[in-house]
């Protein structure tokens, strides 16, 4: 049952607006307050999927119960009460976080029509943070080493912001786990995350996958096609094994984080683009530009910050974390019971040399659990994960 409060200090119009909210519908639960003070003291004890706050009110006005409110609970919605003379305050009210405005004497249809759009837009917010904490444990960063605790460290350092990221480590470390953790404790987080892998791409395909073309750039360019960067508008790209790229595809990327313009394949006109640009590779970068695979000003482009995830192998001791939690999750994925591992069957796990890491450990620890015993033993590891 949705909880509404109704902040009124006149104690008429406060009736008259308890009385619609509990008469015209018997799914609202109603508290009231007097005042500013008193609404703000019921906003701090309690959880309330609406508010609605008039806005003239002694002691504290409405405005700044509105900004109080929004320090303390910044997704519960307001709906301001306003007289005839309060119009342009409750207007700008809005531009500080409140959901609507109603006049007095409040109207019931145009009431009850506010309250149900509001409750139902507290909803879908709620809906979306859920959604968005599903997504979250999907790229978990499972592990206690100081290594990982260092990434972590980094992440909530670097995501705040709109710097760049170059992250390295070998193929099956999680580098994709790093940049979906950037995005999503970045402000950039409600807005696209665009992933490209480079390396599955053709090269002849690459910069029309990433800038777009028009029609009748190339044969099959029947009609216009937005690339990944205008896609990621206002969100984050992730350029994967970006080593991989074409130096003629490395230049157009280039220019695009030097003026935050790209140009679709067959087109001189320019598309301001506004994406901030992390990127991974399993290659070692200076290298490749020592050999004239990759421009050296992209590298600096896109190195502001460098990640460096570590291989399995030199961080062991997350090794039991991790089989713990593959174990999870094959069980859910596959329908059947989890399993548990005996110390001796985990020890030996963590002595192997672990060449594909975190990648090659989700597979055996899921070949463990189908083939394996109610408790995978160390003669099942030996058995069925043997290198």
């Amino acid at each position: 049952m949705p909880k509404i409060l109704v902040i009124e200090d006149e104690s008429a119009i406060r009736r008259v607006l308890v009385k619609i909210l509990v008469e015209e519908s018997d799914t609202y639960e109603v508290q009231e307050a007097e005042d500013g003070l008193s609404g703000i003291d019921a906003i701090k004890k309690d959880d309330f999927d609406l508010v609605l706050c008039d806005i003239k009110m002694p002691k504290m006005d409405g405005v700044e119960v509105l900004e109080a409110a929004k320090k303390i609970k910044p997704e519960t919605p307001f709906i301001m009460i306003s007289g005839h003379g309060d119009l342009d305050t409750a207007v700008n009210t809005m531009r500080l976080g409140a959901f609507d405005y109603i006049s007095k004497p409040p109207d019931l249809n145009r009431l009850l029509t506010t309250v149900r759009n509001a409750l139902d837009r507290k909803e879908l917010v709620v809906e979306n943070k859920i959604l968005k904490k599903k997504v979250s444990k999907n790229y978990e960063m499972i592990g206690d080493s100081e290594e990982i605790g260092t990434i972590k460290e980094m992440i909530e350092k670097v995501a705040p912001t709109d710097a760049r990221v170059l992250i390295t480590g070998s193929n099956g470390t999680g580098k994709e786990l790093v940049a979906h953790w950037l995005h999503q404790k970045s402000n950039r987080s409600s807005a696209p995350f665009i992933e490209v892998n480079c390396a599955a791409i053709p090269s002849e395909l690459i910069e029309s996958e990433l800038f777009g073309h028009v029609k009748g750039a190339f044969t099959s360019a029947v009609k216009d096609r937005a690339g990944k960067f205008e896609t990621a508008n206002k969100g984050t790209i992730f350029l994967d094994e970006i080593g991989d790229m074409s130096l003629s595809a490395q230049a157009k990327v280039l220019r695009a984080l030097q003026e935050n313009k790209i140009s679709r394949v067959g087109s001189d006109k320019d598309i301001k683009v506004d994406v901030r640009v992390l990127a991974a590779t399993n290659k070692d970068l200076k290298k490749e530009i020592a050999e004239g695979k990759f421009r050296e000003d992209l590298y600096h482009r896109l190195a502001v910050i460098l990640i460096k995830v570590p291989a399995l192998n030199d961080r062991r001791d997350d090794i039991p974390l991790l089989i713990e939690h593959f174990s999870a999750k094959v069980a859910s994925e596959q329908g059947i019971a989890k399993k548990s591992f005996s110390k001796k069957a985990i020890e030996l796990l963590k002595g192997y040399d672990w060449t594909g890491n975190v990648r090659e450990l989700r597979n055996v620890v899921e070949r463990l659990i189908i083939l394996g015993g109610k408790e995978v033993s160390e003669e099942d590891v030996k058995l069925f994960a043997s290198k």
